[in-house]
């Protein structure tokens, strides 16, 4: 009797989807903490740790470590590296979606660069102000080349940087204008932030704050919890990002009256 053909990953594989790509770029976006793992400067051998993390403007992780740690020499010695992300909820942690990202970890040096992903990463991660300076401790990119999403049992995916990495012609500006946009709807538009957690990103209550924008959406927080909403299509041209707000807060009103 001939025994079971060994199903091989491609067997299990799914066609990557608009909706498996929101859900891969909604981890990215949300996570505030993730698993790096590089190889050994000495042994050769995988070395993992969790670090705080966040994203630049593109979608790339981002991640601050000083030079004290093993990882830092590693990553100068062979920047191969992947990264896995998370937001595990209640019961088993297999049953909730994550994603580990491939690529190659680069040293933030350009000033401007490092200036736009420091603002980006002290958003989310608050209490580095009190080292992120420091001369030992750097900004470092992972520059993605591929992923592998588990959205659940039966749902794998195996995705290329395109699927995740957001290109546009507005990038620089909006980089530009980032934190004030984000201080102005904090200072004064408080309200339409809860509404869109409230009804467009599926979150609860009320003192919600914005982190950050992208070209895509934004990214909000309260209590520890951290949420993401999106826009009904990418900003194309720098001057309308008012506009795109305001329709995002009149949607999550609508939404709210019709619930």
């Amino acid at each position: 009797m001939q025994g079971k053909k060994r199903m091989s990953r491609s067997d299990v594989l799914r066609e990557v989807d608009p909706e498996s790509r929101r859900l891969a770029k909604t981890l990215m976006r949300r996570s505030h903490y993730a698993s790096l793992a590089c190889l050994h400067l000495d042994t050769g051998i995988p070395l993992a740790s969790q670090i705080n993390v966040a994203t630049d403007m593109l979608g790339h992780i981002c991640f601050l470590i000083s030079q004290l740690s093993a990882h830092f020499g590693a990553l100068e010695a062979d920047p191969r590296c992947s990264v896995l992300l998370g937001v595990p909820g209640k019961g088993d942690p297999a049953a909730h979606a994550r994603m580990t990202i491939v690529g190659n970890a680069r040293q933030i040096v350009d000033e401007t660069d490092r200036n736009h992903v420091r603002a980006r990463f002290l958003s989310r991660h608050p209490k580095s102000a009190l080292y992120v300076d420091f001369g030992d401790f750097a900004f470092w990119r992972v520059e993605t080349q591929s992923a592998s999403l588990n959205g659940g049992f039966g749902k794998a995916y195996e995705m290329d940087a395109e699927d995740l990495v957001t290109q546009s012609v507005v990038i620089d500006d909006l980089c530009e204008m980032e934190n004030g946009v984000v201080a102005h709807m904090n200072d004064d538009h408080a309200d339409a932030i809860d509404l869109i957690a409230n009804n467009l990103a599926g979150l609860k209550g009320n003192g919600w704050r914005m982190l950050g924008m992208d070209v895509e959406g934004i990214d909000i927080y309260r209590d520890g919890k951290f949420g993401r909403a999106w826009f009904e299509c990418p900003i194309d041209d720098s001057d309308n990002v008012r506009s795109v707000l305001v329709d995002m807060t009149k949607k999550a009103r609508n939404a709210g009256s019709t619930a």
